[in-house]
């Protein structure tokens, strides 16, 4: 159904890199919950009324809390459309993170609700309806959502959506608590035994570790990690491959929602080419990074002397020194300061995050071993972190 009205209503519907298409497909899949739910929420209240079944009944408003959820997700995507002002001026693509975040939480509500409910069923239980309509009821409330989770976690992931697979979680949980209870009722028609609370109990310890895996899923943007690899590597090809860049680092990559990136770097380049050469250079690899990713993008230029042979000598030594301490360790403008009595190695270099308060010791460690090999130079470094 889903993918149906994407063609009807979502031009250029295969273009999912689009941030336009994107928050189409999530206010899309957002309706198309409202209005099953909704469903779910009329047919369950009207059976619950007819057959007398609380429980039925209490799923009912379950279903119209999901729409809430829906409702939630749909506001979320509406308001990453929202243009950059003057006190937004990176967009407001993170408010489809924030929505996913409030669902998340819904979520946990959900789990621990039924787990206080499952714990009072287990110290008193209650009559469970095993009647024909009951079970009805529960196999199309499971088919509607699993259909549910299916959709979102298919465009969640070809829109690369925080916010709907944080609700595509919210109904495969549901899914598989009906499950739980349309079982708990068999066993209760044919055995006699009421297993009704433990499998509730059981039901919300899964429904509470999806929560917190969806929370944690869209809250990490909002503090802020790494870029992914894929990421990475695209960047620094696209980088590499332009004629006249000898290397990349200090790479940062800061998100504002999906689609909305703001990428710095340092570009090291030949110090002996022409600087309106080098600026024009720079400002193509600025283009492409922006028609790749559609971001914007700040490059350093760091001139490398390429004619020093010192340098390069120099280099590679230092380098031999930092992999046989760790492979991890790397550097970046070297550069040679003469002295009265010495020659000052001055350079950066960069420290593996597991070496977090260690950095003084790493530092002291490079130092003397340099200064060992070359007695007439004095290293002076400076910490250099990786954020990628």
């Amino acid at each position: 159904m889903v993918s149906l009205l994407s063609r009807i209503f979502i031009k250029d519907y295969n273009n999912y890199d689009d941030t336009s298409v994107r928050r189409k497909y999530g206010m899309l899949s957002s309706i198309v919950g409202i209005f099953l739910n909704i469903l779910l929420f009329t047919f369950k209240y009207f059976a619950g009324i007819l057959s007398g079944s609380v429980a039925i009944t209490a799923d009912a408003f379950n279903n119209l809390s999901d729409a809430g959820s829906s409702i939630i997700t749909l506001a979320g995507f509406k308001f990453t459309g929202r243009n950059a002002d003057s006190e937004h001026p990176f967009g407001h693509g993170r408010g489809e993170y924030i929505s996913g975040f409030i669902v998340s939480i819904v979520i946990i509500l959900m789990g621990f609700e039924l787990f206080t409910s499952s714990a009072s069923k287990i110290l008193h239980p209650e009559k469970v309806d095993t009647s024909i309509m009951a079970f009805a009821v529960l196999v199309i409330s499971i088919v509607v959502k699993l259909y549910m989770a299916f959709y979102n976690t298919r465009i969640g992931r070809k829109i690369n959506s925080s916010a709907m697979k944080a609700t595509a979680t919210d109904s495969l949980s549901d899914s598989v608590a009906t499950s739980v209870v349309f079982l708990s009722m068999l066993v209760m028609k044919y055995t006699g035994y009421n297993i009704d609370g433990y499998a509730g109990a059981l039901v919300a310890i899964f429904i509470l570790f999806a929560g917190y895996s969806a929370a944690k899923d869209t809250i990490s943007p909002l503090l802020g990690t790494k870029p992914s690899k894929e990421i990475v590597d695209a960047i620094d090809g696209i980088i590499m491959s332009h004629d006249g860049i000898l290397g990349v680092h200090d790479l940062i990559v800061h998100d504002y929602g999906p689609g909305r990136m703001i990428v710095s770097l340092h570009a090291e380049v030949p110090g002996n080419r022409n600087i309106y050469e080098l600026h024009d250079l720079i400002d193509h690899i600025e283009n492409d990074l922006d028609e790749r990713f559609n971001c914007e993008c700040v490059i350093h230029m760091d001139p490398v002397d390429v004619e020093d042979k010192r340098i390069i000598t120099m280099k590679t030594g230092i380098e031999k020194i930092l992999h046989s301490i760790d492979d991890g360790l790397s550097i970046h403008d070297l550069r040679i300061v003469p002295c009265k009595d010495y020659d000052n190695i001055i350079f950066d270099m960069i420290v593996p995050p597991k070496y977090h308060n260690k950095d003084v010791i790493i530092k002291e460690q490079v130092c003397k071993e340099i200064e060992e090999k070359y007695p007439s130079y004095k290293a002076v470094i400076k910490i250099d972190k990786s954020y990628v």
